[in-house]
């Protein structure tokens, strides 16, 4: 899947139907897997597009957009998180995949057959309801899961919102596969049953009538995503909501649905946003007793306690009551600008890193990867109003002039390198600006707890003795 020419062959018209799972057959049949295209990698100017296309009828509608800037930057920063690994090797989706097939594979079924496309389409579809609803019932892989159901909006930046962890389990369910589907025809469904449940992550769309008797539709997983009671583990589809019918898990959407967490995490931190359910799994097995309890956390599922059944008790779930204000960052208006500055020039920074990944030493994608990690969690750091915000991004700024000064970053347009110092400036202004009005609160509302105060940041080094020092770099 890292074939430069096969990257190549995907048009226009491709990109458009591959979001929606209606490319054919004969058009996506690859013999080896090194000719399968990374779809998910090309698919980004349609996630771009669409995500405009919905904010242009949600203000036509609604008058509003679909969600908040503060959400929807978490979401695309845990998006972006997910697929860092993949710079370094393959999938274990797919390098577990590969093992079974070339040692255990019963027999093979030709990879330019239709029959094995269609068939794989349903395996895979099949497997990931499974997968699906075991990590909604498992709570070491809740643990991955919940990064996705974290979010208080729903809107295609919610789809974006993906777990480091999920891939850790979910290829157990894809492995029977291998015993007779071609690497290569998996890795495309795996791909395509990925790509169409973006689109389904919307308000703007209601019902769309027959079709929500086979598909997974907007409506539908609207429900999956929902803290109502009535929602809780309901709609685990992938692509076909035919599997929930079948096996007892489907639910229609009838009153408001109420997004996120039943208990909301209240962050907008990207690394806490992946692992903090991670900590909280750690400190109930130890502070649980009984070795048979401990091992009951582990594999039971995230609502359970001694003494309830396996996936706890529904009446403890909180009740919905419509009244629910999302967490929403207090960041100024400025400093919500500032950050979006500083993510667009990640953004830029992480496409031209993958898009060149086979000419970077691993020592320059080691140290993008970890800039990129870097610059996502002081974002997230900022728009927390966290104490320790002012030191992280100072230090982020830092980092970023060396590295750029050494080759390892570097502008997608060289005459435009003025630009990537202006951010230390801006940040200089930034942190002046937010330290005069720190001081004004102060004086008018006495003292105020500094990590939540709206302008917390204590008055930024002089701006002169930064730019000199930028140009000593």
């Amino acid at each position: 899947m890292k074939n430069p020419e096969a990257q190549q062959d995907v048009s226009v018209s491709q990109g458009v139907r591959m979001m929606f799972y209606m490319m054919r057959p004969n058009e996506t049949s690859f013999q080896t897997l090194e000719e399968v295209p990374d779809y998910v990698q090309k698919a980004t100017p349609f996630f771009i597009s669409l995500m405009l296309l919905e904010l242009i009828v949600s203000w036509i509608r609604k008058g509003k957009p679909p969600g908040r800037l503060d959400d929807a930057l978490t979401s695309i920063s845990a998006g972006v998180l997910s697929r860092l690994p993949s710079l370094f090797f393959r999938s274990i989706e797919l390098t577990s995949y590969i093992y079974i097939w070339e040692n255990y594979r019963l027999f093979n079924l030709p990879w330019d057959s239709p029959w094995t496309w269609y068939l794989t389409f349903l395996g895979v579809d099949f497997g990931y309801y499974w997968f699906h609803r075991m990590a909604h019932e498992v709570n070491i892989m809740w643990a991955g899961h919940q990064t996705h159901h974290s979010s208080e909006d729903y809107n295609l930046s919610t789809a974006l919102r993906q777990s480091v962890l999920q891939i850790y389990t979910s290829w157990i369910f894809y492995s029977p596969l291998a015993l007779f589907v071609p690497p290569s025809v998996y890795a495309v469904h795996l791909q395509f049953n990925l790509l169409y449940q973006f689109w389904i992550h919307t308000e703007v769309i209601n019902n769309l009538g027959i079709l929500e008797l086979i598909l997974n539709t907007p409506s539908h997983h609207r429900v999956h995503h929902g803290r109502n009671r009535y929602c809780i583990d309901k709609n685990y589809a992938g692509v076909l909501i035919i599997w929930d019918r079948i096996f007892g898990t489907f639910e229609a959407e009838n009153e408001k649905v109420v997004y996120g967490l039943t208990r909301p995490i209240n962050t907008f931190e990207p690394i806490k946003v992946q692992f903090h359910h991670l900590f909280y799994i750690w400190t109930t097995f130890w502070a649980t007793p009984g070795l048979f309890n401990k091992f009951s956390v582990i594999f039971k599922g995230p609502g359970w306690g001694p003494g309830k059944p396996r996936l706890g008790l529904s009446e403890e779930i909180p009740e919905v009551t419509g009244k629910e204000v999302p967490f929403s960052s207090s960041a100024s208006q400025l400093l919500k600008i500032y950050t979006v500055l500083q993510f667009a020039l990640m953004l830029a920074f992480y496409e031209e890193t993958f898009a060149n990944t086979t000419a970077l030493s691993q020592v320059t994608l080691l140290l993008r990867v970890c800039f990129i990690i870097l610059t996502l969690t002081s974002i997230g750091f900022l728009l927390d109003q966290r104490q320790e915000a002012a030191i992280m991004e100072t230090l982020r700024c830092l980092v970023f002039l060396m590295l750029y000064r050494i080759g390892h970053l570097k502008p997608l347009v060289p005459s435009l390198s003025f630009v990537f110092e202006v951010q230390i400036y801006a940040w200089a202004d930034c942190r002046h600006w937010t330290g005069l009005q720190g001081e004004s609160c102060r004086q008018e509302e006495g003292a105020r707890v500094l990590g939540r105060a709206s302008t917390w940041s204590p008055p930024g080094p002089d701006r002169d003795s930064l730019r000199a020092c930028s140009r000593l770099q």
